[in-house]
């Protein structure tokens, strides 16, 4: 996996302090994204261990609340190979971190295809509080709008939805602060 960019201080994209990272590569090719240079899965500089530490020591101090994942597009099955034993080392090494995931994919299109799903998705979607689907519309562009950039894209909170053992095909529950 490639990545185009990290944020060690993001405001920006999820509540509070985060730690953004941005993968490479994307097929949505959504007209009006703000980074189509990260729709080459090349585009930036591998992700390697020692990228992983580093994001890991950032998220270390209390005044981060968690980390954030955008792109191009982390539910591509090529950046969910390389992202599932890095979540896994982040719920490990920094507990009570929340984790964000921009998406340009629906939750019900990762539910119902098989190439997102199958393998890797679920577990991806495992340790994502927060994900925030669908793809860019620039129709319904609003820049006042929180965490998002078209009123189509939903928040969806996942957390809660495992905690109350509400199945991701059920009612959602949208995070609201």
């Amino acid at each position: 996996m490639y990545y185009g960019e990290i944020k060690n201080y993001d405001i920006a994209n999820g509540y509070g302090v985060r730690v953004s990272l941005f993968v490479s590569g994307c097929r949505n090719h959504c007209p009006g994204c703000f980074q189509p240079q990260t729709w080459d899965f090349h585009y930036g500089k591998p992700f390697t261990r020692e990228t992983a530490d580093q994001i890991i020591e950032w998220l270390k101090p209390d005044y981060i609340n968690g980390l954030s994942l955008l792109g191009g597009d982390p539910f591509e099955i090529e950046n969910q190979m390389a992202l599932i034993p890095f979540l896994e080392r982040v719920c490990d090494e920094v507990p009570g971190k929340d984790i964000w995931c921009y998406t340009g994919y629906t939750l019900e299109q990762i539910l119902s295809d098989p190439k997102l799903l199958d393998g890797y998705g679920a577990k991806m979607l495992s340790f994502i509080d927060v994900l925030v689907d669908g793809p860019f519309i620039e129709d319904q562009k609003d820049i006042s709008l929180k965490f998002r950039g078209s009123r189509n894209q939903r928040i969806i909170n996942l957390a809660a939805m495992r905690r109350t053992n509400i199945p991701y095909t059920g009612d959602l529950i949208l995070w609201d602060r």
